[in-house]
C-alpha cells in the first residue's frame, strides 16, 4: 500500500536558531523541540529532566478530597474495600497499583476483575452482587465506571458506595457515586486531563499520601504499573504522563515487581533496555491475554506478587494463555481477509463491517486493527455472545469513530470507546442495517485524503548530521510515544553501497548500508522491513528517498547507530519493483 509523506510545519527559524545556540544542539534538534512546543531554554530544560515535583496536585481533580475522605473513613472503621477493574492491562495494572500500596497499611482488601464473556465490560452486577456477599462497604472502581448509572445506583441500593476512577468521556449523566474522579469531566479543573486510568488511581493515592502517613516515595515504587499502563493504553506521553512514564520506565529496567519481572522474561526482554514501544508490543500482550482468553484476574494475580517463584508460574501460564491468543488472532484475521475478498462490493465501500458467530470475542479487536494495516479504512468486527453481536471498531487517524457509532446508537444495544476506538453490542438481526448505516456515516464524512496512509516526517536531514552525540541528544527525547512520537526524518538521493540484501524467513524485508552520491565515506547500517519490492533498483545503483528513524543495533554486544526505514520511493518508473 502506497503512503503519503507529510512534512510537519518546521519552526520559524528565529526560534529554532535561538534554542539551537542557547542549547548548543543542532538546528535539527532545537526544530524537534519547536515543533512540540518547547521554545525556551527553560522549557527545554524541564522537557529534559522530568521531575516527580513537577506533577500536579491531586486535590485539583474534582472530588478528590471527597474520595480520599471516605477511603481514611473505612479504613478507620475497618470496612472491607473491593478494589475494581476492568481486564485489560489498564484496568489490571490500575487493581495491582491501588491493591498492593493500600495493602501495605490496610489488610481489609478485596479485588475484582469481571469476566469477559459473562459480564462485559465495566460495573457489572455480578461483581456488585460479589461486594455485598463479602460485606464490602466501598468499591473503589478503576478504569471503568463513568457511564455505570443503573449498576451504580443497585450498588447503592445494597448500601455499597462507590470511588469511579476513570479516564473514559462520561455521557451527559453521570453516575451517582459517593465519589467520581476523571479529569474529563467538563467541570474539572485539573490541568491534565489525558491521564490513563492507572493513571487516575496513582492520583488517588498521591492524595491520601499527602493526608496521611502513606509514603509518596513507596508509592512511587509501583510506578512501573503505570507506565505499563500508559503505553498499553496508548494515551499520549505527554505533561504529566511524560513524568510518570519517564520514572516508571527506569523502575521497570531497574527494579521492576515480580510479576513484570517474570513478564519481561518470558518477552526476551532480559538484560535489554525496555522502552515504550517494548511494553506496547512485548510486555501488554500477555497481561492483556489473560483476560481475552480466560480471566483477567489472573493479571491481577501475576502483578501483585512479591513471591519470584510463584510470578514466574503465573507468567508461564499467560504465556499459554498469549500463544493461543496468538494463534486465534492470525486464523481468524485470515477468515476475515477471505471474507472481504469474497465481496465484490468491498472496494468501493468506506468501511468494512464483518460478523462471523463462531469468531472468538477475546481476539476481535486484534483483527479490526490488523485488517485496518492492510486496507486503512474505519472497520467492525463482529461475533456472537450470549445470543447477541458483539464486536469492536478501529479507525483510521482523522475519522471519529464514536461520532460514527453514536449516529448508529438506535441500531446498538450499547456502545462505548472513543475517536479512534470503541466497542458495540447489537442485536444479530441488525447487524445488515448496521453495515448499511455505517458504511452510510463513514462515506458521507471520510474524504479519500483519510484513506491513504500517512507517514508524518519530522525534518530533512543530511546523513553527515546522523553522528552518535545528534543520538544522544535525541535520545533525551524519550519516552516516546502518541504527542512526542519518535522523530522521523527524510533523507533524499541517497543510494546503497552495493550491499543490499533480502533478509528474513520469507525475504520481505531489505538491510541495507546506505550512503550518497557525493560522500560514500559516510555510510549507515539500515534495516527496512516490508520493503524488498524496491530491492531491484536499489541494487541496480538508482538513487532514491528515504523517510526512517534513527536507533541503536545492538549486535553481539557491539553497538551502533541504524536507520528503520519506514519507506522508500524510488526516483524512477517502479514497473521494475519485484
Amino acid at each position: 500500500m502506497d503512503k503519503k509523506w507529510v512534512m510537519k510545519e518546521q519552526g520559524p527559524a528565529d526560534q529554532v536558531n535561538s534554542l539551537a545556540s542557547g542549547l548548543g544542539v543542532d538546528p535539527v534538534l532545537a526544530n524537534l523541540l519547536v515543533q512540540r512546543g518547547i521554545k525556551s531554554y527553560e522549557e527545554a530544560r524541564i522537557f529534559f529532566n522530568p521531575d516527580l515535583k513537577d506533577l500536579h496536585d491531586p486535590f485539583l481533580m474534582k472530588d478528590l478530597e471527597k474520595a480520599v475522605r471516605r477511603i481514611r473513613e473505612a479504613i478507620e472503621n475497618n470496612e472491607k474495600i473491593l478494589i475494581y477493574g476492568d481486564y485489560d492491562v489498564d484496568g489490571t495494572t490500575s487493581v495491582a497499583l491501588v491493591y498492593s500500596f493500600l495493602k501495605k497499611y490496610y489488610p481489609n482488601l478485596l479485588y475484582y476483575i469481571p469476566n469477559r464473556y459473562t459480564e462485559g465490560y465495566g460495573i457489572s452486577s455480578d461483581g456488585i452482587d460479589y461486594a455485598a456477599e463479602n460485606d464490602v462497604k466501598l468499591i473503589i472502581a478503576l478504569d471503568c465506571g463513568i457511564k455505570a448509572v443503573e449498576k451504580i445506583a443497585y450498588a447503592k441500593e445494597r448500601k455499597i458506595d462507590f470511588i469511579v476512577c476513570d479516564h473514559h468521556m462520561p455521557d451527559g449523566t453521570l453516575p451517582d457515586a459517593f465519589a467520581i474522579l476523571d479529569p474529563k469531566q467538563p467541570d474539572c479543573k485539573y490541568p491534565f486531563k489525558d491521564l490513563s486510568g492507572c493513571g487516575v488511581g496513582f492520583k488517588l493515592l498521591q492524595g491520601l499520601c499527602t493526608t496521611s502517613d502513606f509514603s509518596f516515595e513507596e508509592l512511587t515504587n509501583f510506578l512501573d504499573l503505570v507506565a505499563v499502563s500508559i503505553a498499553s493504553d496508548i494515551v499520549p506521553i505527554t505533561g504529566e504522563n511524560r513524568i510518570l512514564a519517564y520514572f516508571g520506565i527506569r523502575r521497570l529496567n531497574e527494579e521492576p515487581c515480580s510479576g513484570l519481572k517474570s513478564i519481561i522474561k518470558i518477552s526476551g526482554l532480559e538484560n535489554k533496555t525496555i522502552g515504550i514501544d517494548d511494553i506496547v508490543f512485548k510486555i501488554g500482550p500477555p497481561i492483556n491475554a489473560a483476560g481475552r482468553m480466560k480471566s483477567g484476574r489472573k493479571s491481577v494475580d501475576l502483578l501483585i506478587s512479591s513471591n519470584d517463584g510463584l510470578a514466574r508460574k503465573i507468567g508461564d501460564a499467560i504465556n499459554i494463555f498469549n500463544n493461543d491468543r496468538k494463534s486465534i488472532d492470525r486464523r481468524i484475521t485470515n477468515q476475515a481477509i477471505e471474507m472481504i475478498a469474497a465481496d465484490p462490493d468491498s472496494s468501493k465501500k468506506k468501511s468494512t463491517v464483518l460478523f462471523n458467530p463462531k469468531w472468538h470475542k477475546g481476539v476481535i479487536g486484534i483483527v479490526a486493527s490488523r485488517l485496518i494495516e492492510t486496507y486503512y479504512k474505519p472497520t467492525v468486527v463482529l461475533t456472537e455472545s450470549n445470543g447477541m453481536a458483539t464486536g469492536s471498531a478501529r479507525s483510521v487517524p482523522g475519522f471519529d469513530l464514536y461520532h460514527a457509532m453514536e449516529n448508529c446508537s438506535d441500531l446498538l444495544v450499547n456502545f462505548g470507546g472513543h475517536t479512534y476506538a470503541a466497542g458495540m453490542t447489537m442485536e444479530i438481526d441488525t447487524i445488515p442495517a448496521f453495515r448499511e448505516r455505517f458504511e452510510k456515516e463513514v462515506a458521507s464524512k471520510i474524504n479519500e485524503d483519510l484513506l491513504t496512509p500517512k507517514i508524518e516526517v519530522d525534518s530533512l536531514i543530511a546523513l553527515d548530521k546522523i553522528i552518535p552525540r545528534f543520538y544522544n541528544t535525541l535520545r533525551r527525547f524519550e519516552p516516546f510515544g502518541p504527542g512526542n512520537m519518535s522523530p522521523v526524518f527524510k533523507a533524499e538521493k541517497v543510494i546503497d553501497n552495493g550491499m543490499v540484501k533480502k533478509v528474513g524467513a520469507s525475504g520481505k524485508h531489505l538491510k541495507l548500508a546506505i550512503t550518497t552520491e557525493n560522500n560514500t565515506k559516510m555510510v549507515l547500517d539500515a534495516i527496512g522491513f516490508n520493503q524488498a519490492g524496491n530491492y531491484q533498483l536499489i541494487n541496480m545503483g538508482m538513487p532514491f528517498d528515504i523517510c526512517f528513524t534513527i536507533e541503536e543495533n545492538n549486535y553481539r554486544n557491539k553497538r551502533s547507530l541504524q536507520l528503520n526505514i519506514k519507506d522508500i520511493k524510488t526516483r524512477e518508473d517502479r514497473l521494475f519493483k519485484t
